[in-house]
């Protein structure tokens, strides 16, 4: 699903990945921890790679073993992981996200943009979602 780039969609991609996940038979922890993910890939999409007029993308994929989520944006700026402080109120995000996911990265789009991805390793079984595979 492509949306536009402002904060409230956030939550509706939560709602999105919830829906996508219990329709394909994942365990609740595997879809708290999709959830999870995908807003902290959202909010940085959101947060760092806004560009006026262009859109971000999510897709969401379930085999039996693992689920792949990627977030597509407009900007080639790779992502980084930081070291907040214990005051710091932002900064955490790409870490909860290498510490639930299995493995995570990001590659370039031919149309110039990058796609932020994240694979996780299901604990419960788990019905593969269709072949297009996003929400």
């Amino acid at each position: 699903m492509d949306f536009t780039p402002y904060a409230r969609c956030v939550s509706l991609v939560r709602k999105q990945v919830v829906r996508a996940m219990t329709g394909w038979g994942c365990a609740e922890d595997d879809t708290a921890a999709a959830v999870l993910i995908s807003s902290e890939l959202v909010t940085n999409a959101i947060e760092h790679a806004h560009v006026p007029g262009e859109r971000f993308g999510i897709t969401l994929a379930v085999t039996r073993r693992h689920c792949l989520i990627e977030v597509a944006d407009p900007l080639t700026t790779a992502p980084w992981i930081t070291s907040p402080s214990l005051d710091d109120e932002h900064g955490r995000g790409l870490n909860l996200v290498a510490t639930l996911a299995e493995d995570f990265g990001h590659h370039r789009r031919a149309d110039g943009g990058k796609t932020v991805w994240a694979r996780l390793t299901l604990t419960g079984p788990g019905r593969s979602s269709p072949p297009v595979g996003g929400i």
